[in-house]
């Protein structure tokens, strides 16, 4: 699949993947900056999302195997992988399964265990908008307040809105491909044999995706897993506190 993404800079290569719902538009602050320490910052959109081609396979395996062929296309050498939520287990299956690729991987505010399915009522929310017959996006999140009551999910799900060309609003998003296949999303990242290289995972003070208990877990399976704790920083830790995420990301990568 011939993925959309965005390019910083010249230097080592950065893999960074976004979250469900997200795309490569909402890391744009994050790539400039790291390009200014000699990355060269590569952005996809993953399949479903942005502005990647749709597809009605959507799975932890196939999203690995895009990212693999993403590196192969780009002809990537040692790739350092920064991936959020979906995006950071996205990355984590991958290292698993090629373990000779990555020289480090940066997971953010996810860990491997099976989480309940949740947030299927934002899937719900967009389907049920039909922003097709919209005539304003000021219309369109009118709408979406109904059941989005969180004005900051609200705003990132703005982001997916496009005019296409008749002059109505479409989703950026596969929506049918995304609750179609909503229930994989939540997996857990598994494996018989434990990752040996260098992991750095952070979290959110305010998030409840990696508890202290889940720790253990992870370090048997990431046996050089790191962890760092950006207070006061949601799920979102990247947007909550940029400064604090790149100071703790740069200074891994130094």
């Amino acid at each position: 699949m011939d993925l959309f993404y965005r390019k910083y800079g010249e230097g080592k290569p950065i893999i960074i993947l976004h979250g469900l719902y997200g795309m490569s538009d909402n890391w744009m602050t994050i790539g400039k900056h790291l390009a200014e320490h000699n990355f060269a910052v590569y952005i996809p959109d993953q399949r479903n999302h942005g502005d990647s081609p749709h597809s009605d396979d959507f799975n932890y395996e196939v999203l690995g195997n895009d990212l693999n062929d993403f590196i192969g296309q780009h002809s990537l050498a040692d790739p350092i992988i920064i991936g959020h939520s979906m995006g950071g287990k996205v990355a984590m299956n991958f290292a698993l399964k090629h373990r000779d690729i990555i020289q480090k991987l940066i997971v953010v505010d996810i860990g491997i265990k099976q989480y309940p399915a949740h947030d299927d009522e934002i899937v719900d929310a967009l389907l049920s908008a039909e922003i097709e017959t919209a005539s304003s996006r000021n219309e369109i999140e009118d709408r979406l307040a109904k059941k989005i009551k969180n004005s900051r999910v609200r705003q990132l799900m703005m982001k997916n809105v496009r005019r296409v060309a008749e002059g109505d609003f479409d989703w950026k998003l596969n929506l049918r491909g995304i609750k179609n296949n909503f229930l994989s999303m939540f997996e857990g990242v598994a494996s018989d044999y434990p990752y040996p290289g260098r992991v750095l995972f952070i979290r959110g003070g305010l998030s409840l995706y990696i508890q202290d208990e889940d720790l253990p877990g992870i370090k048997k399976l990431f046996l050089n897993a790191e962890f760092a704790t950006i207070a006061g920083a949601s799920h979102w830790t990247h947007a909550d506190k940029p400064e604090e995420f790149l100071e703790i990301v740069t200074s891994y990568l130094s």
